[in-house]
């Protein structure tokens, strides 16, 4: 049933997340097959939608599970996706995935991220290369590990990253398109944090729509005589209805080069 008596901003959400995706109101109702005067009564607050209404919507608008929980609270519905902790018993299947996918990945890095990046779970390969390059007591006061403050922090990992611009470039324009896709709070927060640290371009600050030349970025780390070099990858849960297992992400490293397999292969045996 709809509370009635409960204030609604379903329509300015709906309103937003239709700019966002750069859609009018008449694109939106043609594609979602409404009519356009309906939709434009939702928007202004005239008429309040069904649960249908919504949820059609926010799939027309691809809106993220967690927003599309918030568009239906909006409304005076109850949330259809629920957010389960990694610990609780019915993820039991998925943590021994994610433990096989690490334990597979060795003895090169992997990590689980979290939608702002925070690392969640880790391998041993991930931490022997950490204790390569940052001293414990440094990362201590960087708070808990986030990949992204990892690298772009002075402090942290960006001395010793031979190609840190480019590296931070786009992993700072992934942020963007992350807020552009779920307008994320939190994720604005992360970006606000990394475009204020020292000897930020100014460029950064907004998103870049212009495509690489190169076919993927390697990113290239330098501490005395030791030089690895890494590509990743990212692997994301197939059909996910559960918000937390929607945002999470597998960040793989893998060695660009011959000689960053053997360092790896080497640190492993001296384990």
């Amino acid at each position: 049933m709809v509370d009635e008596s409960a204030p609604s901003s379903v329509g300015t959400l709906l309103r937003q997340w239709r700019e966002r995706r750069r859609m009018s109101q008449l694109n939106l109702a043609i594609e979602a097959e409404v009519s356009s005067r309906h939709l434009s009564f939702v928007e202004t607050g005239r008429s309040r939608p069904s649960r249908a209404m919504v949820l059609l919507l926010a799939e027309v608008l691809d809106v993220p599970p967690r927003a599309r929980n918030d568009l239906l609270a909006a409304a005076g519905f109850a949330p259809i996706y629920r957010e389960s902790s990694l610990d609780a018993p019915e993820m039991s299947q998925f943590r021994r995935a994610l433990d096989f996918i690490l334990r597979q990945q060795e003895p090169y890095p992997a990590i689980v991220l979290d939608r702002y990046w925070n690392v969640l779970l880790a391998n041993e390969g991930t931490g022997r290369f950490m204790g390569l390059f940052l001293d414990p007591e440094v990362a201590d006061t960087l708070g808990a590990p986030n990949a992204l403050r990892l690298i772009c922090h002075p402090r942290a990992l960006r001395p010793y990253i031979v190609n840190r611009d480019a590296t931070a470039a786009a992993l700072i324009q992934w942020l963007h398109r992350d807020l552009l896709r779920s307008a994320d709070a939190g994720i604005q927060l992360l970006l606000d944090e990394l475009l204020a640290y020292p000897d930020i371009p100014h460029n950064w600050r907004t998103l870049d729509l212009d495509a690489p030349t190169a076919p993927f970025l390697t990113i290239e780390m330098q501490k005395g005589d030791t030089h690895l070099s890494f590509f990743t990858t990212l692997t994301t849960l197939g059909t996910p209805y559960d918000i937390t297992l929607h945002e999470l992400r597998i960040e793989s490293f893998f060695p660009a080069d011959e000689a960053t397999d053997a360092a790896l292969q080497r640190l492993n045996a001296l384990a």
